[in-house]
């Protein structure tokens, strides 16, 4: 993969470094921590230079993050009430106000958690699907994803630029962060998990059997 990347950048340049960090943000395991150091390195062995690297980059991830933002629009607020309002849903401890609970929160709370996950891999894309279903404007969405994305990409990029031949120690280091991330992020879904199935599915559970009994 490394030498496909390689060849691609050195082959179309700008265009391919704003067309890889699209499809990485639309696909998170292509690795902005392989594509972006190696971009900044090659801004000293081709014509490009850093700063068009860094910019290339930056409207790939702009223009990736709406994609995703977009399927977040499509699954809106009345339809994901009505998908788990389902009775196989209910059976697994979901209520249809979860979803307005859900949105209600990302209005209030979460809207800047956009702007600070652009810079945190792996949950850098996803974050745009919730922000399309709570309709973030689209404006302030461009906005914080910009700036996130600016500085995640500015990073990298110039780490692997300054790095030189040994930019591969840039994209190991980066590679070592994400993949303590996505530790975490599975610790932490087994908590949830494990929080959910006794709080939620259990009594749901329970609650089913007695209205069985009582219909008997």
């Amino acid at each position: 993969m490394q030498e496909a990347f390689f060849s691609f950048i050195s082959q179309f340049g700008y265009f391919a470094v704003a067309g890889l960090i699209l499809f990485e943000n639309v696909f998170p395991p292509i690795p902005s921590e392989l594509i972006l150091p190696l971009s900044g390195f090659l801004a000293t062995q081709t014509a490009m230079t850093l700063p068009g690297v860094i910019i290339a980059a930056t409207v790939g991830s702009v223009v990736g993050a709406y994609f995703l933002y977009g399927i977040g629009r499509l699954l809106s607020q009345e339809r994901l009430e009505g998908f788990f309002d389902t009775k196989p849903m209910r059976m697994l401890g979901f209520h249809s106000d979860d979803v307005a609970k859900a949105i209600g929160w990302f209005d209030r709370k979460g809207q800047t958690t956009v702007l600070v996950c652009r810079c945190i891999p792996v949950v850098r894309s996803l974050i745009s699907i919730p922000a399309g279903t709570a309709k973030m404007n689209m404006v302030r969405f461009a906005i914080y994803t910009l700036v996130g994305s600016l500085a995640w990409n500015a990073i990298l990029c110039t780490l692997g630029f300054w790095a030189g031949g040994a930019w591969e120690q840039i994209t190991a280091q980066a590679e070592w962060v994400s993949s303590v991330v996505k530790v975490v992020i599975i610790v932490v879904a087994v908590a949830v998990v494990a929080w959910w199935i006794k709080f939620r599915i259990l009594p749901a559970r329970a609650e089913q059997k007695r209205r069985n009994a009582e219909g008997k």
